[in-house]
Formats: structure tokens, C-alpha cells, sequence
């Protein structure tokens, strides 16, 4: 059940995946627009909304009739776009101009975006949920602590240091995006 080896995977597959380290000039790009960004606001909605879809996200799906392999694909295309994003330094998906920055985009789709839905699913089949639970909770803290001093870390590492830790988690992303979509696909077949 308590795991720390699993915990520490998790923590570190929805650390990839929330990439809120590759996201501070995306943070700091709001902060600049908006005024002040509320940490801890953002933090436990995107929390709540993490949690909530571990223990009824399958049920959902079920409800509109999709099942978890099928979901689990999409969602590997999902991150192999987020991916080529991070390492190519592109932009795919598009935000609209927000007026206020802590619940969107930051909270969602930022934090807990398809990516994380997607993950906590495919968590969900391969990890105990009280280790997930945990995992989220710690990447939460780190989410929390990295909006708060996200003006320190940007003068910190420097345009160079963000690029190539955006671009290193980019690789990691592409990696699990591929395990999800070989490890799920077949499912579809049978």
C-alpha cells in the first residue's frame, strides 16, 4: 500500500508532466499581465481537481462511453505533443488573454491539464491510490513554492538555465508518452 519507491515515481512522472519549472515564463508572462497571481488559491484548485479525478475520472469516462485504454491513447498523444512542445520550444496550444491568471490558466489548464488527467488516469491502473494521493500532495507543495518565488527562480537560472530544464523534462515527457501509448494500445484491440 505505502510505498516510497512508488511515490517517488509518481512524484516524479506528475512533476515531467505539470512541468511547473518549464512553465515560469509562462507564470511570470501572467504575473506581468495581470498583477498578482494567488499561490495558494491556484495551488488547491488545481489540488482538488487532481484528486477528484483520480477516484471519478473513470466513472466519467464510462458515463460517456470511453474506456480507460482508449482514454489512456489519446491522453500519450496528449503528452507527446506536450512534449515536442517543451524540446522544440513551439507553442501548439494557444491561451486566450485571461484577466485573472490563478484559477485559468494556471490552476487549470496550467497544473491539472489534460496532460496531468491523463497521467492520474494511467497512474490509477499501475499505482495504489494512496501513493498517487501522496505524489499529487508533494507535487502540489512544489507547484505552491515555485509560483511563490517564481520571480527569484527566473533571475536564478536565466533564460539559458529555463530552456535546458524545459527541454530535459520535454525528453522525460516524450519517453512516458511512448510507454503509455505502447502499453495501452493493445488494449484497444481486444
Amino acid at each position: 500500500m505505502f510505498d516510497w519507491k512508488e511515490i517517488f515515481t509518481i512524484s516524479m512522472i506528475l512533476f515531467a508532466v505539470i512541468d511547473i519549472v518549464g512553465s515560469i515564463p509562462i507564470i511570470v508572462d501572467l504575473r506581468s499581465k495581470v498583477g498578482h497571481i494567488q499561490s495558494e488559491k491556484a495551488t488547491i484548485v488545481a489540488a482538488v481537481i487532481m484528486i477528484a479525478f483520480l477516484f471519478v475520472g473513470e466513472e466519467i469516462l464510462k458515463l460517456i462511453g470511453i474506456d480507460a485504454n482508449s482514454f489512456a491513447v489519446a491522453g500519450s498523444f496528449v503528452l507527446f505533443f506536450l512534449a515536442l512542445e517543451m524540446i522544440l520550444g513551439i507553442r501548439l496550444y494557444k491561451e486566450e488573454n485571461p484577466t485573472t491568471a490563478s484559477i485559468v490558466p494556471i490552476a487549470f489548464p496550467l497544473i491539472a491539464g489534460a496532460g496531468t488527467m491523463t497521467t492520474i488516469l494511467s497512474l490509477r491502473a499501475a499505482y495504489d491510490k494512496v501513493n498517487i494521493i501522496i505524489a499529487i500532495i508533494i507535487n502540489v507543495i512544489v507547484v505552491y513554492g515555485v509560483l511563490k518565488s517564481s520571480g527569484k527562480i527566473e533571475r536564478l537560472l536565466g533564460v539559458n538555465g529555463l530552456s535546458i530544464i524545459r527541454k530535459i523534462f520535454g525528453v522525460i515527457l516524450l519517453a512516458i508518452a511512448v510507454k503509455l501509448f505502447a502499453s495501452n494500445v493493445q488494449g484497444l484491440f481486444n
